[in-house]
């Protein structure tokens, strides 16, 4: 996302190196890596850091932000929800699932592909280029990342929306009001239910932890 405000701390980094040892112990050819947890609790910065690490070990990484797949204009998110009901419209069909899934073959294809990019200072939609046929590795961050099929390393985050309203504010996606505290409220019973498919979690204290 353009203009996005990356808070990358050295609980983002260490959490970072452990997960880039586990990528590496079980790289392959396109390998894609998955990241979910709640607003604000670090997905975005995880995806940095690990794409870069990688780039140490000879890996082209590219992070895949889903926050650019709404199919509702951020400028009409609001009131769309609001006519529709929160407890009704906010989750999974949120999403262009379809252009996510064409941008994930077109990278296993190694092709040229274009996918939506949300620029936060205008709130407009751009369309961004990428060529896939240097990248190697995908990490898809989102709410509801590691939902994607095909996905071959799953990270699940623990922090919830009530550890992470600090973050939030600092990064001022959303006004913080009755709204976003439903919508938030919302994601959370949404996102939770991921958690038995994560493979690798990191905890409420920011720690590596393998899932059982």
């Amino acid at each position: 996302m353009l203009g996005d405000i990356l808070l990358i701390t050295e609980k983002h980094q260490k959490a970072g190196e452990k997960i880039i040892e586990q990528i590496l112990a079980n790289q392959k050819p396109k390998m894609i890596i998955g990241i979910s947890g709640e607003s604000g609790s670090g997905k975005s910065e995880l995806a940095h850091v690990i794409a870069k690490g990688l780039r140490k070990h000879g890996i082209f990484a590219k992070p895949l932000h889903i926050d650019n797949y709404y199919r509702i204009l951020p400028l009409l998110r609001t009131e769309w929800r609001k006519e529709n009901g929160i407890e009704n419209v906010v989750g999974y069909g949120e999403y262009d699932w379809d252009t996510i899934y064409r941008n994930v073959e077109e990278f296993k294809a190694g092709k040229l592909s274009t996918g939506p990019c949300v620029d936060l200072v205008t709130e407009q939609v751009d369309q961004l280029t990428t060529d896939y046929s240097t990248v190697d590795l995908l990490v898809i961050d989102g709410l509801y990342a590691i939902k994607t099929e095909g996905v071959d390393l799953s990270i699940f985050i623990e922090l919830t929306y009530h550890e992470t309203k600090k973050a939030q504010v600092v990064r001022g996606k959303e006004p913080q009001n009755e709204y976003r505290m439903a919508v938030l409220e919302q994601e959370h019973q949404m996102v939770k239910a991921l958690r038995p498919k994560a493979d690798i979690l990191i905890t409420m204290e920011y720690e590596f932890a393998l899932a059982k």
